[in-house]
């Protein structure tokens, strides 16, 4: 059996592969912690001077795992900021070397919020993007509460996050969430390539460049605050009722 995330380091880039592909990339929580290990190691590593994500398969990932997350919420307590999960958030939020993310498919939640933390995106041009958070009863995540508006202003990132309806590759591009927007064929190629022009450049200056670009501190204590709203919900009716109108395809029913 094939391992879920695979890591490998060539030419200065730590390719990092989600690879459960007959799942659609769904996240586990073991996987979030091979993912926080590779977060930290691309952060630790002289070695490491990019850090690439992709995925195999036609999806790019589903986001969370639903089973894995109902197991997590009815256990009680809400305590997601104790899962695998924050420990990549922690590191994504540390991470002061450049990212780079090759995108086809749909990335649906931790898989659109992840880019938010990419230095350069490039997406298929029918990419299907979604945070649909609200769908399952829950609250955003990875700092998206303020990376996402800042990216594509306050009420596109509404829009994204109340109604969870996916946009594609182009107007990924056009709202500044990519870099690029390819032909699927060419996201891996395209993303490899620009993954390796960074590598070329000064590593100091190129990390010195994104610390001044971004605030970790203030990042890490904005995922904690989400943590909190996250697990709050999570151990809602409200979301217990999402997740069990999607275990069983249908709508849910509020109040």
């Amino acid at each position: 059996m094939s391992e879920p995330v695979l890591t490998a380091l060539n030419d200065g880039i730590l390719t990092v592969t989600l690879n459960r592909p007959e799942k659609k990339n769904a996240i586990t929580q073991a996987m979030y912690a091979v993912l926080a290990e590779a977060t930290e190691r691309a952060r630790t590593d002289d070695a490491v001077r990019v850090l690439l994500f992709r995925a195999e398969g036609d999806s790019f990932s589903a986001g969370n795992d639903i089973a894995d997350f109902i197991a997590i919420g009815s256990s009680g307590g809400g305590q997601v900021v104790d899962a695998p999960v924050f420990r990549f958030l922690k590191a994504l939020a540390d991470l002061d070397k450049p990212a780079v993310a090759a995108v086809r498919g749909r990335a649906v939640g931790i898989g659109l919020t992840l880019l938010l933390h990419c230095d350069m995106v490039v997406v298929a041009e029918d990419a299907l993007l979604s945070a649909p958070f609200v769908n399952l009863a829950l609250a955003p995540e990875a700092a998206s509460s303020l990376l996402l508006p800042m990216v594509v202003g306050h009420q596109r990132a509404f829009e994204i996050f109340a109604l969870g309806e996916p946009i594609d590759g182009r107007t990924a591009l056009t709202w500044g969430l990519a870099n690029r927007a390819v032909p699927a064929a060419e996201v891996d190629a395209v993303a490899a390539g620009l993954a390796a022009k960074v590598a070329g450049r000064a590593p100091n200056s190129i990390r010195k460049t994104k610390r001044l670009m971004r605030d970790a501190e203030g990042l890490w204590a904005l995922m904690q605050r989400e943590g909190e709203a996250f697990g709050s919900q999570m151990s809602s009716p409200e979301a217990m009722e999402a997740f069990m109108a999607f275990s069983q395809k249908r709508a849910p029913v509020f109040g």
